[in-house]
């Protein structure tokens, strides 16, 4: 599993740095608009109205957004869990690990995009 996980690693780490960059920039503006812009009145509530908020979600390229934000961040954290562990000591179970970390994360990324493509 060690290996597998060494031959994949700039897979892992393009998603990584792709969540990363995206839970980022996307991510912290939508906690700011919803967290603070609409509570402060600065954003009409009408903004993440239901009907709204499923046409831009039911466009193709906001699909892909959707996706991006669902699937990038799951490896971003997978990547991070792995790294405490292996801050931990845990260098000798690293291959159980991260292979269990990866794979939950390579399913949850297809459950989100069957999720997606059944909006």
């Amino acid at each position: 599993m060690k290996h597998l996980l060494l031959v994949l690693e700039p897979i892992i780490w393009l998603l990584f740095g792709a969540g990363l960059a995206l839970g980022t920039i996307l991510l912290t503006g939508f906690v700011l608009i919803v967290g603070l812009a609409i509570p402060m009145g600065l954003v009409p509530m009408e903004a993440l109205d239901f009907d709204r908020a499923y046409a831009l979600a039911s466009s193709w390229i906001g699909r892909l957004v959707l996706l991006g934000l669902i699937v990038l961040p799951l490896w971003k954290g997978a990547h991070h869990v792995r790294s405490l562990a292996l801050d931990f000591g845990g260098v000798e179970r690293d291959g159980a690990v991260g292979g269990a970390l990866y794979f939950a994360a390579a399913t949850l990324s297809v459950l989100g995009v069957i999720a997606v493509i059944r909006l």
